[in-house]
């Protein structure tokens, strides 16, 4: 059974799972599919083809499948993926995607979205991830599992942050944030080391955390070209898997550089 107010508008075209709670004046437009044991608050719009999975909990004032903030756009039908058990607080905005990206914005599962982010067209979200107040992703941002931006933190298009990593507060990103680290900026975007802290309470290992931050010290402090430092902890640290994940995403195509 789905539980609506009296004020919500919802088209009769929109599918909405059992158990689905639509709080007051609420819009879901027609293309619109949600699953089971959602929460939903008031005065929140869903719209465009936009697929939310089960077990979420939207807050007021979201904004969810709007079209993109780009030019370019010409109202083709790309669409938002949203996954399970995600908490999405008040004032966030997701766009879905451009034909000129994937044609699709996506959301993985449990991740804790706060006040006033902006999701833009194109962007994957994995799973676990925190974005904190007014943190805000332009285009084609991809951030992996796990990975914690900070407030007001602002990233550049087509920029990758990798899972684990950790963002500090009011950071301006435009290059790679690699997996693991902790980045922060106040003049000038650093790579400060691995996110310690972070990767203690996923439960990391001692000898994980040691290896990765002799790892930082080759790939960043030591002065050499990146293929040599890639070439240095391929061969110190070769079996160690988070930091062959470190090397890979380093080694990766990247459309804007990697932070060091």
């Amino acid at each position: 059974m789905v539980t609506v107010h009296p004020t919500a508008i919802i088209s009769p075209s929109a599918r909405i799972g059992d158990g689905t709670v639509v709080e007051a004046y609420t819009v879901i437009g027609p293309e619109v599919v949600i699953g089971r044991e959602n929460r939903i608050g008031p005065h929140v719009v869903i719209t465009g083809r936009t697929h939310i999975g089960d077990c979420n909990r939207i807050y007021p004032f979201v904004s969810i499948g709007y079209p993109p903030q780009d030019l370019s756009y010409s109202d083709e039908p790309t669409e938002v993926v949203i996954g399970n058990h995600n908490v999405i607080r008040e004032g966030v905005t997701i766009h879905r995607g451009t034909v000129r990206g994937r044609g699709r914005t996506e959301i993985g599962d449990h991740n804790y979205l706060m006040a006033w982010c902006h999701v833009a067209h194109d962007c994957v979200i994995g799973n676990h991830v925190i974005m904190a107040n007014g943190a805000t992703l332009a285009g084609h941002v991809t951030i992996g599992d796990h990975a914690v931006v900070g407030g007001l933190v602002a990233v550049h298009q087509f920029v990758r942050i990798g899972e684990y990593a950790f963002i500090g507060g009011k950071s301006a990103i435009s290059m790679d944030v690699p997996p693991f680290m902790l980045v922060s900026s106040e003049r000038e975007t650093r790579v400060f080391g691995p996110n310690k802290v972070g990767l203690k309470r996923k439960g990391f290992s001692t000898e994980a955390l040691k290896a990765l931050k002799k790892a930082y010290k080759i790939l960043f402090r030591s002065g050499l070209t990146r293929k040599e430092a890639i070439e240095k902890v391929k061969e110190e640290l070769g079996g160690v898997p988070e930091v062959t994940r470190l090397v890979d995403f380093v080694e990766s195509g990247s459309q804007r550089g990697i932070t060091r």
